[in-house]
């Protein structure tokens, strides 16, 4: 009897995926843990391995396919099954069975899956490469993004197959429920219609919830980071030797776990149906990331056990990971608190909106240097300071304005103190 593979559970908070990739074809023969589909979810692109020993019998997705968990994905037929059904004599054919008999999904991969990770299947979709006409150079016979552009650049580029039609456009419900129905644009000129697809499909949805469900209040206020910024110039080159990068989110994340000590409330998720508010007696602390993808926010485990050096090279190898493709379910998962730093982009400042289910989230803003004033109107004088725009974005369910202006309180204290963030753990 065929064996029903359905999607599995991938993870926290992880309900749907992109089919990316299709690995096998009907009538391969798989072995148990071999991987045989790509997805891609918001938090990762992950390799999905075979359950069983056997013959794929039937594939139901294919690449641009979005699938929830529990969904069947495929059927197999079981090593032992599998002689005895082609010890059966074949049955009669007929005209009606031939006509109707489903065709294959993906082309024929009768040699196995090619070896390579990820980011690196999909270079080789954006740069229609067939992974079959690389020769590998990585460990283990595995394809490098390097092989692709390699044969890329040669001119031998050959496509695994044509792009789905315009037409076939997700059919799921929109994010925002009740809305009025779009007018047709086209009435007034040209249009595309674009899927929205994978991270961008996600994100979307995750801010429609968020913003539905959480009544977001934003706090506003400034950091001087003068002394903190020298003392940054100061280590940064001995933290690069290590291996890390020593970027003002670093000392934000010590500065948070302060924050959060202080006041746990803002540590916690609202169980709305229970009538509790939870609350973490850890600080994992989610930093967000543009990425080619979009925005991801990989977590930082246990902040308050690691040293400035530790989290310098911690976050910057989580970046390099997440940026490549290279992230797994466990680097996306598990967050309490979020910051997200858009300084680097410009801005005087912007209302971030909170990671459901956290209950808060610390938006960073651009420094700039600025004329401050020091001292009373009779006695004063203009000193140049480095000024951090800060905004916390809260639920005022569970937190009340008073408490959003004391926790920003520890948190511009901690920045504005760098001997504070030396003695931290």
């Amino acid at each position: 009897m065929p064996k029903e593979f359905k999607l599995p559970d991938l993870g926290e908070g992880i309900h749907e995926g992109e089919i990316v990739e299709v690995l096998v074809s009907m009538g391969d023969h798989v072995e148990d843990g071999q991987s045989i589909m790509v997805i891609e979810t918001d938090k990762a692109t992950t390799e999905v391995p075979s359950p069983v020993t056997g013959i794929v019998k039937e594939i139901r997705v294919k690449p641009g396919d979005i699938v929830n968990v529990g969904d069947v994905l495929m059927t197999f037929t079981a090593e032992g099954e599998a002689e005895a059904e082609e010890a059966k004599p074949p049955p009669k054919e007929t005209k009606v069975e031939a006509e109707t008999a489903p065709e294959p999904l993906v082309a024929g991969r009768g040699e196995g899956p090619v070896p390579a990770a990820p980011s690196v299947r999909r270079l080789a979709r954006e740069l229609s490469v067939d992974l079959r006409a690389v020769t590998p150079t990585g460990p283990g016979g595995r394809v490098t993004a390097e092989d692709v552009r390699a044969i890329a650049e040669k001119g031998k580029m050959v496509a695994e197959a044509p792009p789905p039609p315009a037409e076939e456009r997700p059919t799921e419900p929109p994010a925002v429920f009740g809305a009025p129905p779009l007018p047709d644009f086209s009435q007034w000129g040209s249009v595309e219609r674009i899927p929205l697809r994978s991270v961008r499909r996600t994100t979307a949805k995750r801010m429609s919830l968020a913003w539905s469900q959480i009544p977001h209040v934003t706090h506003s206020d400034e950091a001087d980071v003068t002394d903190l910024e020298t003392m940054r110039q100061k280590h940064k080159a001995d933290v690069e030797a290590k291996g890390g990068k020593l970027t003002l989110t670093v000392f934000a994340l010590k500065a948070v776990v302060a924050a959060l000590k202080a006041y746990p409330q803002f540590n916690t998720s609202l169980d709305m149906e229970a009538h509790e508010i939870i609350l973490k007696h850890y600080y994992n602390i989610g930093v967000a990331m543009d990425t080619e993808r979009g925005l991801l926010v990989p977590v930082v485990k246990h902040v308050d056990c690691k040293s400035i050096n530790d989290l310098a090279k911690e976050v910057y190898e989580l970046a390099e990971r997440t940026r490549s493709g290279l992230a797994d379910v466990q680097d996306m998962s598990g967050g309490t608190f979020t910051i997200t730093n858009v300084g680097p982009l410009g801005g005087t400042g912007f209302t971030p909106i909170i990671n459901y289910p956290q209950v808060a989230i610390l938006g960073l803003g651009r420094t700039r240097l600025r004329p401050v004033v020091r001292g009373d109107r009779v006695n004063f004088e203009i000193v140049p300071r480095l000024i951090l725009p800060l905004a916390l974005g809260f639920d005022h369910r569970v937190v009340d304005g008073a408490d959003a202006a004391r926790f920003m309180s520890v948190v511009i204290n901690t920045l504005e103190n760098p001997e504070n963030l030396v003695m931290m753990a």
